[in-house]
This record gives C-alpha cells, sequence and structure tokens, in this order.
C-alpha cells in the first residue's frame, strides 16, 4: 500500500480524533508504518487509544473507500498530501491538530515565502468591500509576491479572492467539503478561475457536506497554513474571530481594520483591538511594516506612486475636496470649512454626513470636524 492510499485509510479510520493520530504519525514518521501494523499497534506506539486500537483492527472498508477517492483524484486533477509530501503546507504541518492529508487542485506554491489570510463576515458591508479592494491593491505594490488564503464564503472571503485575482495574486481557497463540489454555487465561477491563479484546498473527502462543523474545522488550516490573519469586518461573534483565535494559538500574527462606533459589523474587530487580540491597521503599509517585510527603499517608491497611510473609502471628487482640506488643516468648523474646501455650506453639510457614514470624518465638540487618521 502506497503512503496516499495509507493516509488516507487512516484518515476515514479515525476521522475525528485528529490530534491523536497526527502524534501517531508524527513519532512514526509515514501512515505506511501505522497500517503494516493495524493489528498490533501497540507493539509499536504503545499509547495508542482504545478507539484507534479498535478502529485499526478492521481496515477493508476504509481502505476501499481510499482506493476510490484516490480514482476521483486522478481523474479530476486533484493532488493528495499527506502530511510528509513536500508540497503539504509546511506551516499547517508545525501545528498539534494538522490533518493527515488534504487535497488540493491549484498551481500555487502552498509554501510561498509569504502567506496571509483576510478574513471576517459573511455580511461584507461596501465599507469592507473598499476596505479589502485598497488594502490588496496597495499590497501588491508593496509586496509582489504574496498566497492570500481565505474561505470561499459570502462576504469578506469572496470579496478577498476577487480582489487578489484582479491584481495578479495567487489566491487559495479552503473548503468545508470535498472538492465534488462548489459552496455556495453561486461562487463556481471565481472559483474556476482560482484553480488557475491559486487553488482550492480541503482536507474533507468527496461527498461530504458543508455542515457547520466542517466550517470551524477549515478555519484551523486557514490560520495554520498563514503567517498572519487579518481580519476586515466581524460582529461580536462571527467565523472570523474564530480564525483569529486560532492565528494566536499557532503563534500568528493577527491584525483587524477598525470600523465605525456601534456598526454590527464592526464590533468584532473594535473588540479584538480594544482586547489586544489584534494589532490596528489603516493601510497595507500599516501591515508590511509591522511584518517587517518592508525595506525603507520600497517605502519610499511605494510613498512616491501615492500610496496613502490612510485607508479611505472609494470619494467622490467633492468629498476629496473634503479631505483635502481636512488634510491641510484639520479640525475645522463648516464655515471655515465652506472657504478651504470650495463648496458652499449648503452642498458641504450633505457631504460631510455622506463622509461620516463612511467613517472619515466625525464631528468633535462646538461643531468641529475631525479628519479621521490624520
Amino acid at each position: 500500500m502506497n503512503e496516499v492510499i495509507a493516509a488516507m485509510t487512516l484518515m476515514r479510520i479515525n476521522y475525528f480524533s485528529l490530534s491523536g493520530l497526527t502524534l501517531m504519525y508524527r513519532e512514526l514518521g509515514n501512515a505506511q508504518t501505522i497500517i503494516e501494523h493495524h493489528a498490533n499497534i501497540r507493539d509499536i506506539f504503545p499509547d495508542a487509544s482504545e478507539k484507534l486500537v479498535n478502529g485499526l483492527r478492521n481496515i477493508d472498508e476504509a481502505k476501499a473507500r481510499a482506493e476510490a477517492e484516490l480514482e476521483f483524484c486522478q481523474k479530476h486533477g486533484i493532488q493528495p498530501l499527506p502530511m510528509n509530501d513536500e508540497h503539504y503546507p509546511a506551516r499547517l504541518r508545525e501545528c498539534d491538530d494538522a490533518p493527515l492529508m488534504l487535497f488540493y487542485r491549484g498551481n500555487a506554491d502552498l509554501n510561498q515565502q509569504r502567506v496571509i489570510n483576510i478574513v471576517g463576515t459573511r455580511h461584507c458591508t461596501a465599507y469592507g468591500k473598499d476596505v479589502i479592494s485598497r488594502f490588496v491593491r496597495d499590497l501588491k505594490s508593496l509586496c509582489p509576491q504574496l498566497l492570500i488564503v481565505s474561505g470561499l464564503a459570502y462576504g469578506v472571503d469572496i470579496n478577498a479572492h476577487r480582489a487578489a485575482l484582479e491584481n495578479g495574486y495567487e489566491t487559495v481557497g479552503v473548503l468545508a467539503h470535498g472538492l465534488d463540489q462548489i459552496y455556495p454555487p453561486r461562487h463556481r465561477e471565481t472559483a474556476v478561475k482560482m484553480i488557475s491563479q491559486g487553488g482550492l484546498l480541503t482536507e474533507f473527502f468527496t461527498q461530504t457536506n458543508a455542515d457547520k462543523v466542517n466550517f470551524v474545522r477549515r478555519n484551523r488550516i486557514v490560520a495554520g497554513m498563514s503567517d498572519a490573519c487579518i481580519l476586515v469586518e466581524s460582529a461580536a461573534r462571527g467565523g472570523g474571530l474564530i480564525t483569529a483565535r486560532l492565528s494566536r494559538d499557532y503563534n500568528r500574527d493577527v491584525f483587524a481594520f477598525p470600523g465605525r462606533v456601534g456598526d454590527e459589523y464592526s464590533e468584532g474587530c473594535n473588540n479584538l483591538i480594544r482586547n489586544n487580540g489584534a494589532a490596528l491597521i489603516t493601510s497595507a503599509q500599516d501591515f508590511v511594516e509591522a511584518m517587517g517585510w518592508i525595506t525603507d527603499a520600497q517605502l519610499n517608491e511605494a510613498r512616491q506612486k501615492g500610496i496613502e497611510r490612510q485607508l479611505f473609502p472609494s470619494l467622490s471628487p467633492e468629498e476629496m475636496q473634503i479631505v483635502g482640506a481636512l488634510q491641510k488643516q484639520n479640525d475645522q468648523q463648516i464655515n471655515m470649512l465652506s472657504v478651504t474646501s470650495n463648496l458652499p455650506v449648503a452642498r458641504l453639510t450633505a457631504i460631510l454626513f455622506e463622509l461620516e457614514l463612511k467613517g472619515v470624518v466625525k464631528v468633535l465638540a462646538g461643531g468641529t470636524y475631525h479628519l479621521l487618521g490624520n
């Protein structure tokens, strides 16, 4: 029995107790040795649990399922990656609960020098979409070679994948089901593009439904295979926060974009920052400086290209007039701002209201307008 079939067989035998199985695998070095001693496993691994001992006594059904899975992989260009395969994500391999086997369809190197994940709410707002778009675009100028990982879900995930594709980054989606389906189905077109500019990755066999528990298990792969986790928007509770927590558990760097106080889908990010669970960032420049991924020469070049430190949403020409005036002199009352921005007060009032909603400005005591992040 070859290593791939052996590893698949073990996955089928002990599908929901991976940490114990992984410990055995790490100690013995491969899956074939375990399968060869399936009838007397405690002779080579005395600490094997009773569940494992019982499961290994009859491997015929699990082996047959593994062989069928391998045949499916071969027909559909899927690469099975046992933990000891050189193409298996090395960062993930370090984690105690890493899966014994992954299934991968794509062309990206899962062991690139720099790998990040971008995660957050499934209810991504216009602000969140703009944050992702600007962040990925500016990041490309600062770090041209980088892999972006997410979960292909609604909201932040799919916007992160699409922004990566648009900016020439490779991007990998980690799935909560087998590679015989795409969930949600409406993301199929993006998923197909990712196969030739990144890939799709999962630990699950075909015919596995996208059950709720699988999304939580999926999150540990997203966290474990990355250098850093970037949370864009999150409610007080959400899957993005789980990925952030797992990232901290794996000693990965965690960052979050702040949002407007009181906004439902900024609450999780703001809480995480307040509780020191994530470092606050407002731009790609903040991030690469914190990671130590940028030299002074690169930073100067980026500044010359006009990469802003503040990550403002896309603004209209009139909104940019106001931002420009406040950048020159912050904290202006509306009458003064009307002069410096060259906009009439009646028009200015409406535009300032829109900028407040976008989280670009806020009103201080006395009716003074303050440009956030300046």
